[in-house]
């Protein structure tokens, strides 16, 4: 019996007619047999989850640089909570939750450590520059798996490559850039309201900001606590969404209006306050140096990393070992190499 047949068959019955289909998929890098229980898209799911990249996020910065609280976001937890509100958004539009669920996941695994931070100190020195986003499709197609990669779909890739919107519109207003599915559309448009609250959330817990602080006009449209705040945009999403004949994703001008004020307010007020700001400048010295020590001793880097040779051109392999990099790897590795040992007592 071949049960990824039944659930494709599934599909057909309860998916959207704009919903891409698992049995439909543009195919995988490499040619490979299909999986006869999981559709292709959990399956690209079931290859991050799995992956040491994703593991690897639990570690990693989301804004807040080695919090002493237990509550605080990481780059992990963002990811769930981009995918919550992703396959939320999708299961009411009747979109392919599995390949929402899958970009959710996989969107972030090329981040550096210190959020931000690292990756804009990469990009400054970095030959080429350096963007997150084609990191996390560089780790997906070649650095898993001791250099094959993931081989995931190319829906799933896509999504990954174009979920990353900066200080742009919070919906695409230009089709060049659009995606390839509106799966992978949602999953933009989850990230920007998963972390707008989530930071907010972070930053009041850090005594960056206060309640009052924020823009009452935003708050008293969007709500006064987090969750009513997400409620409301993923309220209004869903509702202007399906407004389009075309399934066109959908924010509306005051929802966005509300959405880009807040996302202003925490640019001005948290990730460029002099708080935050200060430890990113200690940790962007922290990766630069790392960078510079290992582009500069071959040996000290193949011992490192375990590895024999260079497998591309060898700034190019220290800035993929940068990338990868937890906060604590990136700390423990700084004490080590740059740090001098304490005296040891001889007794």
């Amino acid at each position: 019996m071949n049960i990824r047949l039944k659930l494709e068959e599934r599909e057909e019955l309860i998916l959207g007619p704009f919903a891409q289909r698992s049995g439909k998929t543009r195919g995988r890098l490499r040619e490979e047999t299909e999986c006869d229980i999981r559709p292709a898209f959990q399956h690209d799911r079931d290859r991050i989850t799995h992956s040491k990249a994703f593991r690897r996020l639990k570690h990693k910065t989301q804004v807040f640089l080695t919090p002493a609280g237990d509550h605080y976001r990481t780059r992990l937890t963002h990811t769930l909570e981009v995918a919550q509100i992703g396959r939320t958004i999708a299961r009411a539009l009747a979109l392919n939750e599995d390949l929402v669920e899958a970009i959710s996941l996989g969107h972030d695994l090329g981040h550096t450590p210190f959020g931000h931070a690292g990756e804009e100190v990469l990009n400054r020195i970095h030959a080429g520059g350096f963007r997150h986003y084609e990191q996390s499709l560089r780790v997906v197609d070649i650095l898993e798996k001791e250099g094959q990669g993931l081989n995931l779909t190319a829906e799933v890739r896509d999504g990954i490559l174009k979920h990353s919107k900066g200080k742009g519109s919070v919906v695409i207003q230009d089709d060049c850039d659009k995606p390839l599915t509106k799966e992978a559309e949602v999953v933009r448009v989850a990230d920007i309201i998963a972390y707008i609250n989530h930071d907010i959330d972070d930053a009041m817990r850090g005594n960056v900001i206060h309640d009052n602080d924020l823009p009452r006009e935003s708050i008293k449209y969007l709500g006064e606590t987090s969750s009513d705040r997400i409620d409301a945009m993923v309220r209004g999403v869903i509702q202007e969404t399906l407004k389009n004949i075309d399934a066109r994703i959908s924010v509306g001008a005051e929802l966005e209006h509300h959405m880009v004020t807040l996302r202003d307010f925490l640019y001005d007020r948290v990730y460029d306050s002099v708080t935050v700001h200060q430890d990113f400048l200690k940790c962007s010295r922290i990766i630069e140096d790392l960078y510079t020590y290992f582009l500069r001793n071959k040996d000290a880097f193949l011992d490192e990393t375990k590895k024999n040779e260079y497998y591309d051109d060898p700034a190019v392999c220290v800035c993929d070992f940068i990338a990868g990099m937890t906060d604590r790897y990136a700390f423990n590795l700084f004490e080590k190499i740059f740090l001098p040992l304490p005296w040891k007592m001889q007794i």
